[in-house]
């Protein structure tokens, strides 16, 4: 008897010590996942109805959409009227921004992007033009794209070639992401002090660069 007590004892450690060994690798896989996420910035924007009755309603509905896909919400800004962008071109937007997470990588981000605004009706003609929806991607992690030189490339463009010029390959982080205030107030309340990974600048410094003008006429929706 004395033996066989002795046997339950050691079977008992040992299932102890499997279950904690079991947790221990669950544990590291979980944190293996954690770490393995992709940082994203994303910007939503409107100034059309579309199969909603207003851009807000535009603007609410493309974030539960984007809550239906791979790219997680981890946290979403306030909505903001802003004005049409560039003026003249339409109505006001409703703009708005999210801190998202992602395994996938930026292509494959984008594309998950584009997929829900082809969902809401988004057809790609007149550049800068009135949109039912628009989801940009801002910010992939750190990643540079296409790569530093054609970042730059990019981002040098003066206003007229931009209007003109559309790339053809991910340009990431947006190339014009610093000079706008639709896309960096609302990025104020989800990632302030996300840092430019070619600029240096994190997102509360950019914001402070902008022209107090342009910011006077940025202002959040009540809900």
């Amino acid at each position: 008897m004395a033996c066989q007590g002795r046997r339950v004892v050691c079977l008992q450690r040992l299932n102890l010590t499997l279950a904690s060994a079991q947790w221990h690798i669950h544990k590291r896989i979980i944190v293996a996942n954690v770490t393995g996420c992709n940082s994203v910035l994303v910007a939503i924007g409107a100034n059309l109805t579309g199969q909603m009755d207003s851009p807000l309603g535009q603007v609410r509905a493309a974030i539960a959409n984007l809550a239906e896909t791979t790219v997680k919400i981890i946290s979403q800004s306030r909505l903001f009227r802003t004005p049409c962008f560039p003026p003249g071109a339409g109505p006001d937007f409703v703009n708005a921004a999210m801190l998202c997470e992602t395994r996938l990588d930026p292509e494959q981000t984008l594309h998950a992007l584009h997929a829900v605004e082809a969902t809401m009706g988004r057809e790609r003609g007149v550049r800068w033009g009135a949109r039912v929806i628009d989801i940009d991607l801002i910010a992939h992690g750190q990643h540079v794209l296409p790569d530093l030189a054609g970042f730059q490339h990019w981002a040098g463009l003066d206003v007229h070639a931009q209007a003109r010029l559309v790339p053809d390959r991910l340009v990431l982080p947006h190339p014009r992401m610093q000079d706008r205030g639709f896309v960096l107030v609302p990025l104020m309340d989800v990632a302030p002090d996300w840092v430019h990974p070619v600029l240096g600048q994190s997102v509360r410094q950019m914001h402070a660069a902008l022209d107090p003008r342009e910011l006077a006429e940025i202002w959040p929706i009540e809900s």
